[in-house]
């Protein structure tokens, strides 16, 4: 098994299996690293691409950010959500199209997962709480991995999923030697993004994994296993794990903060379904 694990490292690491924008990346990171980059400098690297401008305008518009149809230019977006968002925003891109066109059971449970994070950051009054849903949004990003670069290994997940009646993370393990968060966090290091999105990614299913970005991690782990209960979306199976007691200490939610956030997640789930279904009716016609 140990050289299956290998093997699947090197289909992932491989440039060219993971679905880039070369350029715009290169210049993207440059421009980061120096610190010395101004908003316009980076939007107009980002507006240089209207395709991908277009993607990410498009979600910062959509019910995950609510900010619904009042961004209309790539700094304002930059200004609103700040570098380390667009940033992560233009490198998924490519990838979460993919998701959004051949995994839409994921699509919508990565959304939800985003806007559960979302509301829980801004109840617990979280800086930087736009930061801490886009690493929700990304979360399940390794299944999307699966899925286009292993794709017979993903219906065989499947299918062992509803034989076994176990989850995806501990099918993943069993028949691959690895799992959709460590995939995650292979893609995370091999696009540069931010430790603070990394370590979710890497530890969505264990917060007590997380060093420097505990908080961050326990509200998507948290955001993740409410979405799971809501049924809202298909994240590759239907059991709803119980929550690490160590995410619950750090976050400090009692019963009457739980029931805000479920009343107002509720609303932005309905919010989100006609989202889904606007752009897919839209797409298909």
């Amino acid at each position: 098994m140990e050289e299956r694990n290998i093997e699947i490292r090197r289909i992932i690491k491989d440039p060219g299996s993971i679905p880039t924008l070369p350029g715009i990346i290169t210049k993207l990171n440059t421009l980061s690293e120096t610190g010395k980059s101004s908003a316009q400098e980076i939007s107009r690297v980002i507006s240089m691409d209207p395709v991908l401008s277009a993607k990410v305008l498009r979600l910062v518009n959509s019910p995950f950010y609510g900010f619904s149809g009042r961004v209309s230019t790539i700094s304002n977006a930059l200004i609103l959500l700040g570098l380390n968002v667009i940033k992560s925003l233009s490198l998924s891109s490519t990838i979460f199209e993919i998701m959004e066109e051949n995994i839409l059971g994921l699509w919508e449970h990565s959304l939800g997962v985003g806007v559960a994070a979302n509301i829980i950051a801004k109840k617990i009054k979280l800086p930087e709480c736009e930061e801490i849903a886009t690493a929700a949004l990304l979360h399940d990003i390794g299944k999307v991995i699966i899925k286009i670069r292993l794709e017979e290994d993903y219906n065989h997940l499947l299918d062992f999923i509803d034989k076994k009646d176990i989850s995806m993370r501990e099918a993943e393990e069993e028949l691959l030697n690895t799992n959709h968060a460590e995939i995650g966090e292979w893609l995370a290091s091999a696009w540069y993004l931010p430790e603070k999105l990394k370590e979710p990614l890497a530890c969505h299913h264990n917060p007590e994994k997380a060093n420097q970005y505990l908080v961050g991690t326990s509200v998507v782990h948290v955001a993740d296993v409410l979405i799971k209960s809501t049924g809202f979306g298909f994240s590759g199976d239907d059991l709803v794990p119980a929550i690490h007691p160590l995410a619950w200490k750090k976050l400090e939610i009692d019963e009457s903060k739980l029931e805000e956030i479920i009343d107002e997640l509720e609303d932005k789930l309905v919010d989100l379904k006609n989202y889904s279904l606007e752009i897919h009716s839209h797409d298909g016609s």
